[in-house]
């Protein structure tokens, strides 16, 4: 369900489902956890196909985003679809993460 990349010393977690809800959270809970797991990493989630996110997916995303904090890691997420952008917006979660367009100005980003 998750496939993580590495590139530059980032993790960039991409999905193989197309919701990140309550019936498919915890199959891929555990692996992206993971990618806290050292300090100082540098994580992207990759949103790209994702059309839905419910209240359980958001709530998973503040707490990798704490999990991230307290390990001196960043969290940033690149190619959120219109309903997914829409979704962070209607939140206000827009003004806690850093969202990207494309996953190139994501990796720049953290130069």
């Amino acid at each position: 369900m998750i496939n993580i990349e590495r590139r530059d010393k980032i993790d960039i977690i991409t999905f193989s489902v197309n919701k990140i809800n309550a019936l498919t959270i915890d199959e891929i809970k555990a692996g992206v956890t993971r990618a806290f797991d050292n300090p100082n990493s540098k994580v992207i989630i990759d949103l790209k196909g994702i059309e839905y996110i419910d209240s359980t997916g958001f709530a998973w995303f503040l707490s990798l985003f704490k999990a991230a904090k307290n390990n001196f890691g960043l969290l940033k997420f690149a190619h959120p679809e219109p309903r997914a952008t829409e979704l962070f917006h209607t939140l206000h979660l827009h003004t806690v993460f850093e969202i990207y367009d494309d996953i190139n100005t994501c990796i720049r980003s953290f130069r």
